[in-house]
């Protein structure tokens, strides 16, 4: 399985395009479009989201609510986009220069973003052709894929879920015995997807905080994985361990700094006696673990523990209260632009996170087993299953 995004912030919508998504899938859209109601509805979201409703439009691959086996396209209209005609046109006859355009011309690059390093590099002097594009509006689209994956998982019992356990300086408990459906149960009904809600008071205090000083939260969060299959990945080559490719894939998420696994870099203080998870072996469940330090993977496989993944997230670069920078044309100091963006984007972040793991899963499954099908993708991943079980 294969995918793609294409679009601008501020163009008029995000497409996506996915390929080899077996066949007899039944697609429920609706839960697309929570997953996407939820991406925008976080406590310290800027303005934009009250100017995007996102709902996701299937233009291909799909008949009567059933994937086709046949690429799937996805499409998310950008409604702020009217407010951006004669500026952001593909047509160069509808682009309408003068001073409402040069307002939006951008040539103080913000710090901690890609506007100065991708204008050197592809040459251009307006760095909007480097914010629209790099801007975390492309999430929609992880989103809105990642959420096509997460049902596919669930028809093979496989769940997960991704929520927050830090907020700039706030840390929240997490807990290894809660499953996937419990933390979903805890973090459905608040606005910071967090477990344990004596904090949210807290971080909503730190957050508005943080708006009034001009300034931006970073934090971290977790996705927990359940009921994998046992040998997901590879040992025999670098590129295809499965940690390798969850952490490039976590990675591709904008603001994302650092990618752990299990106990992550707390394991570098202690002895290898201490965090190497211990082989059990019972005749009823076959393998497993007596502690899960390692976070469910060994040697670049799952190895039938809950996958654990953190992920750490810097603060986001646009302020409202600009640092200092250097104007491109006049090489001069300056503050660097200001564009309408949130205080913190974690929340958002933990669930954005949550589907390109989903979605990387999909892709090691699917070339892991026969999926030109999914009645026959189930059969053979039962199979495998069993096989394990008496391994």
């Amino acid at each position: 399985m294969e995918y793609m995004t294409a679009g601008e912030s501020h163009g008029e919508q995000m497409t996506g395009i996915i390929m080899g998504i077996p066949a007899g899938l039944e697609i429920d859209v609706d839960k697309i479009n929570l997953a996407l109601s939820i991406r925008q509805n976080s406590y310290g979201r800027g303005k934009r989201q009250k100017i995007e409703n996102d709902e996701v439009r299937i233009v291909s691959g799909i008949r009567g609510g059933i994937t086709l086996g046949s690429p799937i396209s996805v499409v998310v209209e950008n409604k702020d986009h009217k407010n951006w005609l004669g500026i952001m046109e593909t047509n160069s006859e509808n682009i309408r220069y003068g001073e409402r355009y040069a307002s939006k011309v951008v040539t103080c690059p913000r710090p901690g973003h890609a506007d100065l390093v991708g204008g050197m590099k592809y040459g251009h002097r307006d760095l909007r052709n480097v914010l629209e594009r790099s801007s975390a509006r492309e999430t929609v689209l992880k989103v809105a894929i990642g959420s096509i994956c997460e049902q596919l998982l669930r028809e093979l019992k496989i769940d997960l879920i991704g929520y927050v356990t830090q907020v700039g300086n706030i840390k929240i408990k997490t807990s290894e015995k809660m499953s996937v459906g419990d933390i979903r149960e805890r973090i459905n009904d608040n606005d910071l997807r967090i477990i344990d809600k004596s904090k949210i008071s807290e971080i909503h205090k730190l957050i508005t905080q943080t708006k009034r000083k001009g300034d931006t939260l970073g934090g971290k969060v977790r996705v927990l994985v359940e009921n994998l299959p046992v040998g997901l990945g590879n040992y025999t080559s670098w590129e295809k361990k499965l940690d390798v490719r969850l952490a490039g894939a976590v990675m591709g998420v904008n603001a994302i700094k650092g990618v752990s696994f299990g106990d992550g870099f707390d394991i570098v203080g202690h002895f290898g006696s201490e965090v190497m998870d211990e082989i059990t072996y019972k005749p009823s469940g076959g393998y497993t673990r007596k502690t899960n330090h390692l976070g469910g993977i060994e040697g670049g496989m799952t190895n039938g523990m809950p996958l654990i993944v953190d992920a750490a997230l810097k603060p986001i670069p646009t302020l409202r209260k600009p640092l200092e920078t250097i104007d491109i044309e006049t090489r001069k100091r300056a503050k660097a632009s200001i564009e309408r963006a949130d205080i913190t984007v974690v929340a958002p972040a933990s669930l954005i996170v949550e589907n390109v793991i989903a979605i990387e899963l999909v892709r090691t499954i699917l070339e892991t087993f026969e999926s030109s099908n999914l009645s026959r993708l189930k059969v053979e991943v039962e199979n495998y299953r069993n096989y394990i079980s008496r391994y």
